[in-house]
């Protein structure tokens, strides 16, 4: 039986990694570790927590004894890394948070990773430590690193001591590099589920700038379904782009939402732009395709209807993280053991 140290399980993506190994893969068990910050929410795990290959640990990627403990009790096999802080607005307000999990926290579970002699750590990274392109061309894995916020800085650092680990110590490693995610249980500081949640309150949709910045939208599951390929069938070393082939810009994303809840577009009010916002991000995914065999499943117009109404039917989740009663919810489930 495979056993994975999954880092920031609890949150949007790790959750639902989470949830699709251990209904997809019942030679594999997962411990989950996560700090349960206001994005990590235990209710994104619900029917899976007392799951039989799943066991629960609230913590910090910083606590190296932890860590440590965690990989010895359990006998961790491998690390599959979400745990990040993620939100640029929130890296420009307060970077010095995202320089702590996001860097010092990698390098605690690079170590952990080196000195245990794991068999794989697998960092999840993003597309925007590329920078910024203009209106044509793709990031490819050979694209020179260029963030541009302190939240795509971070995790480049990352992303370069995790190589740096592989070179130096001959870690087993990869890399992965997802476009915009979008789904189930996303936290709605973040666009897609910010619009559906406002739009659903007949509140203003605050758009940045012209709102014609142009994201490439991964759904959620398809991501999931990626990083377990890298996980199965890629070579120590290799860095892969992960992308849902669906370059959208925030303006038409808006007007899909606005007409699958039947609300009018005078909702959109357009703000001053996001400081040092990038104007387009698209990812080619021809690597992974073509060396793993992977290619995305869910078009753009049939994900966002799934997400759509995966929210209008999850309304006391979303309020539950609108109003912070999310923050309970662990407090409910462990507080007598």
């Amino acid at each position: 039986m495979k056993k994975i140290l999954v880092t920031g399980g609890a949150g949007f993506i790790g959750s639902n990694f989470v949830r699709m190994v251990l209904t997809e893969q019942p030679d594999c068990f997962i411990v989950n570790l996560d700090k349960l910050t206001y994005a990590g929410n235990l209710e994104n795990l619900t029917g899976f927590l007392e799951h039989k290959n799943h066991k629960f640990i609230k913590g910090d990627i910083c606590d190296g004894e932890l860590i440590a403990k965690i990989i010895d009790e359990y006998k961790i096999d491998a690390i599959i890394n979400f745990a990040a802080e993620s939100h640029v607005d929130r890296s420009i307000s307060e970077p010095k948070i995202f320089i702590d999990t996001n860097i010092a926290g990698t390098l605690t579970l690079l170590e952990a990773a080196r000195d245990k002699k794991l068999e794989r750590f697998i960092q999840i990274s993003t597309d925007e430590v590329y920078g910024e392109l203009g209106p044509d061309g793709m990031f490819t894995e050979q694209t020179p690193l260029s963030p541009n916020s302190p939240y795509s800085a971070s995790k480049a650092s990352a992303d370069h001591l995790v190589r740096a680990f592989g070179h130096t110590w001959g870690i087993k490693y990869n890399i992965t590099r997802c476009s915009n995610n979008y789904g189930e249980y996303q936290f709605p500081e973040k666009m897609i589920p910010l619009m559906i949640n406002n739009a659903l309150n007949d509140k203003d949709l605050p758009v940045y700038g012209d709102g014609l910045n142009v994201r490439d939208w991964l759904y959620v599951y398809d991501h999931c379904t990626a990083i377990w390929q890298v996980f199965e069938k890629a070579p120590s070393g290799e860095i892969y782009n992960i992308g849902g082939c669906n370059e959208k810009t925030n303006l038409e994303v808006i007007g899909l939402i606005l007409n699958r809840l039947k609300k009018p577009q005078s909702l959109i009010k357009f703000v001053k732009d996001r400081l040092g916002h990038d104007r387009r991000y698209a990812i080619d995914a021809t690597k992974i395709m073509n060396e793993l065999g992977w290619k995305p499943s869910v078009i753009f117009e049939e994900g966002i209807v799934k997400t759509i109404d995966w929210y209008l039917q999850n309304q006391e989740w979303l309020q539950n993280v609108v109003s912070g009663d999310y923050q309970k919810y662990y407090e409910s489930m462990y507080e007598n053991r």
